[in-house]
């Protein structure tokens, strides 16, 4: 079955996973991941795209991110996956790829929908065991957007800065979002939208993004023929 062309819409959010090659590891090193981010940096202001949170693990990246230039995600991903794999591959001596093919992505809602996205992927590795409080991990964007740390590469979503009135009323805020994990079935939701390459939001927001952008953002329901575009 071909696959769905790759959802693209300046302005509306979209979470991002790339994974290593059979998740293989991609990040040996923290000088891996600051090598990673310097150049992720550089392509988002190159293309126009703000990223809003990020995870670093060990085999995989999630990004959430707003592209302001058509087919701007993919070009900034692009170059920074063929750059990243030059230096890796030199660093430790291999060849080949790195990366799983191409990588996923989904768009998002800017309402709660947006906010349940940050907490899964600053979420990441309490889930995975790594850390007990989303704080003790160096590599991903809560520090930022929980405890007011600055970085180069965090740009607010209104969706955030709507949190509070002030820096201090947002952060805590934010922080009391963590308080508990997301529930599983938002989990699966949030996966299965990225894994397909489809829609995370309400039911009108996928019914308004199917209709501009002329193709579905739903998984077929059992023995619903699918189509590609919508007539």
């Amino acid at each position: 079955m071909p696959r769905l062309p790759r959802l693209n819409a300046i302005g509306l959010p979209q979470h991002i996973i790339q994974r290593g090659n059979n998740r293989q590891v991609c990040f040996s090193t923290d000088e891996d991941r600051a090598a990673y981010a310097t150049w992720l940096l550089d392509y988002a202001r190159k293309f126009a795209v703000h990223i809003h949170a990020w995870v670093f693990m060990t085999n995989h990246v999630h990004l959430l991110v707003t592209p302001w230039q058509g087919n701007a995600v993919s070009r900034m991903m692009q170059s920074l996956g063929r750059y990243y794999v030059r230096y890796y591959n030199k660093a430790y001596r291999r060849s080949g790829t790195l990366w799983e093919g191409r990588f996923k992505s989904c768009l998002v809602e800017s309402t709660e929908y947006l906010l349940q996205c940050y907490r899964y992927i600053e979420l990441n590795p309490v889930r995975a065991g790594m850390v007990e409080d989303p704080s003790e991990y160096v590599w991903s964007s809560y520090r930022c957007n929980g405890l007011g740390i600055q970085s180069k590469l965090i740009t607010p979503h209104e969706t955030y800065l709507q949190l509070g009135k002030t820096k201090d009323e947002r952060l805590e805020n934010y922080r009391e979002l963590f308080r508990y994990q997301l529930d599983g079935h938002i989990v699966k939701e949030i996966r299965e939208s990225v894994n397909k390459g489809m829609v995370f939001g309400s039911e009108r927001f996928k019914v308004e993004i199917e209709s501009n952008l002329k193709r579905r953002v739903r998984s077929e329901k059992p023995g619903r023929k699918s189509k590609e575009l919508l007539l």
